[in-house]
């Protein structure tokens, strides 16, 4: 249940998102959003309330990993998702209003929105895909935003922290999380982790192995791997895996995908 001035947010948002569609300007996701938050600033928490949520972020990847994230999910029952990919408080808004009876969801949220939509959902999980410099003009400093990651991960201990242990950033994010399970989804790109995000000493490679020179801070080992064929997971868990998406990066994407479900 809202109260009744968060109704009357999402009875404004909702009209707005009406107009929106009839006048062509687009879905309406991002207007029914911002009016309904402009009215009632908590309307977000209110929605998330007594929902099991996915949190997914990270600078590739989020919006193919939510959507896995979803299909999984909706084996149990409806799922509230933005698959329109607008993932900032007013597209989540937006998606939360539109599956009100959905118990679950799967979320796909800008990096540096993760805290502050985590204090307002407690998300069951969050998953960690990668970070780069790919959006570097939008985002900031790549540091800062693990920095904001790992602050915004400690005030939630008890969630459960999807993480990909081949990529530096979002290990040093997630590497101080109690829940913590690692996956090995790869990561192509590494000159953005040259240096350890924690000490700023170097980081060393060898195969897929990693470590910060002069720190106990290294690659952890992995609950969930992938090869050409399956998926690998706990207690000796072997699932075939045949994506209709091509390459090595969608694979890692599913492999968290499915790790988030479990």
């Amino acid at each position: 249940m809202v109260t009744p001035r968060a109704r009357l947010a999402l009875g404004a948002g909702s009209a707005a998102r009406w107009a929106s569609r009839v006048t062509g300007r687009g879905a309406g996701a991002m207007i029914g959003g911002l009016v309904a938050m402009s009215i009632d600033k908590s309307v977000l928490a209110q929605l998330g309330k007594n929902r099991r949520a996915v949190v997914v972020t990270g600078t590739n990847g989020k919006s193919t990993t939510t959507r896995m994230t979803a299909a999984a999910l909706s084996t149990l029952g409806p799922v509230a998702t933005n698959a329109e990919g607008a993932n900032m408080d007013a597209g989540l808004v937006a998606a939360l209003a539109g599956a009100r009876r959905a118990e679950l969801a799967a979320l796909e949220v800008d990096e540096m929105h993760v805290p502050h939509v985590s204090d307002a959902l407690s998300p069951a999980v969050v998953v960690l895909l990668n970070l780069s410099r790919d959006q570097l003009d939008r985002v900031g400093e790549i540091n800062h935003i693990e920095r904001t990651l790992r602050a915004g991960l400690a005030r939630h201990p008890d969630a459960v922290v999807i993480a990909n242990c081949d990529d530096v950033l979002m290990t040093s994010a997630a590497y101080d999380c109690p829940n913590v399970v690692w996956v090995a989804a790869g990561g192509s790109w590494a000159g953005d982790s040259v240096s350890c995000p924690r000490s700023g000493e170097i980081i060393v490679r060898d195969g897929n192995h990693w470590h910060s020179t002069g720190t106990d801070f290294k690659r952890p080992t992995p609950q969930w791997t992938y090869d050409d064929t399956d998926i690998h997971g706990p207690d000796g868990l072997t699932l075939p895996m045949t994506l209709a998406l091509p390459g090595a990066v969608n694979r890692g994407n599913a492999i968290q995908a499915v790790a988030a479900a479990v």
